[in-house]
């Protein structure tokens, strides 16, 4: 604190003075200047690797951690150990996101009916509007979950009609719906074995 008010008055009043004045060393206040140097010089370089820290994480989706952050540092030629990285984003308030763990819903052991299997494993078509199929999944998006319900036609295996919703059972509309259709873009009438698990 002395040290800190000397340095500031040091162009006012000479410093053997202010030292005799405070009851500090003249050589104590010189070594403290060359310690403020070091420590800016310190800060300067921190607030430098910080900048690269974040722009490494921004880079990552926000999705990678101290672990992989120092790996992608050291890819880049920067020098940095795991912990001097965790520091760093400790500092910035850096947290990496955590995707959830995928949890199975399947339950193939049920009494529930089971959609007949028309294809045999037969998946190829000569000519449009032969053979189509479908599916129904669920994705994990910053929304949360989504569920895709597509159909195909097999001659081609060109996506012909998708649907995108937040309940399964808006989406599974979409096979009704494309049974019930005329195909404008491939032409022609909707094939009678239309394959899909969405019923």
């Amino acid at each position: 604190m002395k040290y800190a008010f000397i340095d500031q008055q040091r162009h006012e009043h000479r410093i053997q003075a202010m030292c005799r004045v405070l009851g500090v060393a003249r050589s104590g206040f010189y070594a403290w200047c060359r310690n403020k140097a070091a420590r800016a010089a310190r800060e300067e370089r921190q607030q430098a690797f910080d900048g690269q820290v974040q722009e490494a994480f921004e880079d990552s989706r926000q999705r990678s951690g101290a672990p992989r952050l120092t790996r992608e540092l050291d890819g880049q030629g920067v020098s940095a150990n795991r912990k001097t990285v965790a520091r760093s984003m400790r500092r910035q308030g850096l947290r990496a996101r955590t995707s959830r763990r995928f949890k199975v819903t399947t339950n193939s052991a049920h009494s529930l009916p089971v959609a007949p299997n028309h294809l045999a494993q037969h998946f190829e078509a000569e000519q449009r509007n032969q053979k189509w199929t479908g599916d129904i999944t669920y994705l994990a998006t910053g929304e949360g979950w989504l569920y895709l319900a597509v159909v195909l036609d097999l001659c081609g295996r060109k996506v012909i009609g998708w649907a995108m919703r937040g309940d399964s059972s808006q989406v599974g509309g979409l096979f009704h719906v494309m049974r019930g259709a005329r195909s404008t873009a491939c032409g022609g009438p909707v094939p009678r074995e239309v394959v899909g698990p969405f019923h």
